[in-house]
């Protein structure tokens, strides 16, 4: 059987549609993984890339950290935390966290930094408070490419939630890891793919609240 059978049949077979370890079941699982990785990302990498950007300190570090980060194996960070926590869904979140965190943070910080001077100056010359100047000047300018740092961590999240299988959890990676236990690849082809379906959900979700939240001045420039 080639990939496209193995798709059809996964998907045309009625028992994956149902129960525990049904498609609408294991979906919502990652989904609620997912979004609980990249919502305790976000607070850590927003408020620091924000901070950072708009004083301007810090850029040394955040490069050390970020890169330090993007090192660490999601593997063995998940089997490191297992042995030294034990299952559950916290081993879960720290490589995923680890994960994402550098790509909303590092992109974060360049946003606001890449901000023109000129409107910040204004501002201040106005008697803008600093918080006001960040968050009525600069984040409006720099929305697109924090939200670009946050699909990123988003997709990033996604693609690697499958690792939850491996501690016992459930999620789409449940179908990857018992159909390669089961020798069935169909389970297999129809996990991974319902991983880069939602993977491209995903990229149109963030592409909507893009053209949601940014002016249409900022979009265009």
């Amino acid at each position: 059987m080639n990939v496209l059978s193995f798709v059809q049949a996964f998907f045309s077979d009625s028992a994956h549609w149902q129960g525990y370890d049904g498609i609408p079941s294991r979906l919502l699982e990652h989904v609620q993984y997912s979004l609980l990785a990249l919502a305790i990302a976000a607070a850590i990498g927003l408020p620091v890339g924000l901070l950072t950007g708009h004083t301007g300190r810090g850029g040394n570090a955040i490069a050390v950290v970020a890169n330090a980060a993007r090192a660490l194996p999601s593997f063995g960070l998940l089997v490191l935390a297992v042995l030294l926590i034990g299952f559950g869904l916290l081993p879960v979140m720290i490589p995923l966290v680890v994960l994402a965190v550098p790509p909303v943070l590092v992109t974060t910080y360049e946003a606001v930094r890449a901000v023109d001077p000129a409107p910040v100056d204004a501002a201040r010359g106005m008697g803008m408070r600093e918080s006001r100047v960040l968050f009525r000047v600069e984040v409006p300018v720099a929305l697109p490419l924090i939200l670009s740092g946050l699909r990123t961590a988003a997709l990033q999240i996604v693609s690697t939630a499958t690792i939850a299988a491996y501690v016992s959890l459930g999620g789409l990676g449940r179908y990857i890891i018992d159909g390669l236990y089961q020798r069935n690849y169909e389970k297999v082809v129809g996990g991974a793919t319902l991983v880069a379906v939602l993977s491209l959900i995903t990229l149109a979700l963030f592409w909507g609240v893009g053209r949601l939240v940014v002016s249409p001045g900022v979009r265009r420039r």
